[in-house]
């Protein structure tokens, strides 16, 4: 298994599948970065020649940012939208849905499980 920017990259799938394996990486920009390096699309991981891992791991160290940097990138960005007091911040800080959809129904990946809420009860007769 390659260690590419940290991350172990699976030898048994095919090279474009597995650098998606590595955060901020997706299909387009791995089969940007294999064709530039003079792969084969389907050759996996396994395959490579240790030259070919070596340009790859320079590539993506080199021209962008991935795993923890970008993790920490992105939650910088949230945390300024918060302290500012923005209408994203403020979304984000209630844990609503940011960009605009609706939360009448739906929205359980952002607001959590259901919380119940009991009605009223009617009050004792004398």
């Amino acid at each position: 298994m390659p260690r590419i920017a940290g991350v172990d990259v699976p030898d048994h799938k095919r090279g474009e599948i597995a650098l998606t394996d590595i955060y901020g990486i997706g299909r387009s920009r791995a089969q940007d970065i294999i064709e530039r390096v003079g792969i084969d699309l389907e050759k996996s991981p396994r395959e490579w020649t240790e030259d070919q891992t070596r340009q790859v791991r320079r590539i993506i160290e080199d021209e962008f940012t991935v795993e923890g940097q970008l993790r920490t990138e992105v939650q910088m960005n949230i945390k300024r939208l918060m302290d500012i007091g923005c209408y994203r911040g403020l979304r984000h800080r209630k844990g609503l849905p940011v960009n605009g959809q609706r939360t009448r129904t739906n929205a359980r990946t952002r607001k959590g499980r259901r919380k119940t809420v009991a009605g009223k009860k009617a009050a004792p007769r004398k």
